[in-house]
């Protein structure tokens, strides 16, 4: 359990040092933008390797809570969750890495519209949900790294694109969108667009939870959702 605390420790640590600090402007200056990127994520999948060969070798008796039916409440968020995911990843954001900032007259279109960070939300829940499912100390380590990088990582994407935007690009982004999914709609600050989400990205979406369900989950992680 020592290993997977150190790597889970090592990874959420690794991002808030690098990219949340001086350091990264400095790396970005030796290395370029995509120098950095890529350097970048390569640490990243070396860590995540490292905590899955713990979390695979870690012993899995520490049960901390059985939940009922939270297999059921899984399988039943994890379309929204992929919507979020492949919606972040298609639509064009100005808060991701490499993007322009926002002009007075920019407005949220597609998955945008839910939340200013889909992605990291997308991450976040499937965290969440993955460790209310697993119920054991291994399980909280591993899923909890994720849960904790992607859901303090929208903080501070919003604290370091306030320092470093125009004030009025700023006030454009944050206006008309929210961090907390549903929030921006909910105060009427913009509307649904479910027209820019689109068909192509929810077909998407559920043949990847068909894949997921019927195949990936049981075979490469080995633990059947049905």
């Amino acid at each position: 359990m020592l290993n997977l605390t150190l790597a889970a420790i090592a990874f959420v640590a690794a991002h808030f040092l690098i990219s949340s600090t001086g350091l990264r402007p400095r790396l970005v200056v030796r290395l370029g933008e995509r120098g950095y990127a890529g350097l970048f994520s390569a640490q990243a999948l070396a860590l995540i390797g490292w905590m899955a060969m713990a979390f695979r070798a870690a012993p899995r008796d520490q049960v901390l809570w059985m939940l009922p039916g939270v297999v059921h409440l899984t399988l039943t968020l994890m379309p929204v969750i992929l919507l979020l995911a492949i919606g972040g990843i298609a639509a064009p954001n100005p808060s991701a890495v490499m993007m322009a900032a926002p002009d007075r007259a920019w407005q949220p279109k597609g998955i945008l519209t839910v939340t200013r960070h889909p992605v990291m939300w997308a991450f976040g829940l499937w965290a969440l949900l993955h460790i209310l499912a697993n119920g054991d100390l291994a399980g909280l380590i591993f899923f909890g790294a994720f849960a904790v990088l992607a859901l303090a990582g929208t903080l501070a994407i919003d604290a370091k694109k306030r320092r470093s935007w125009a004030p009025e690009s700023w006030q454009a982004f944050s206006a008309s969108t929210s961090n907390l999914p549903f929030l921006a709609i909910a105060q009427k600050r913009t509307r649904f667009d479910w027209r820019g989400i689109g068909w192509k990205t929810l077909a998407i979406a559920a043949a990847l939870y068909l894949a997921i369900v019927f195949w990936l989950h049981p075979r490469i992680i080995g633990a059947p959702l049905l």
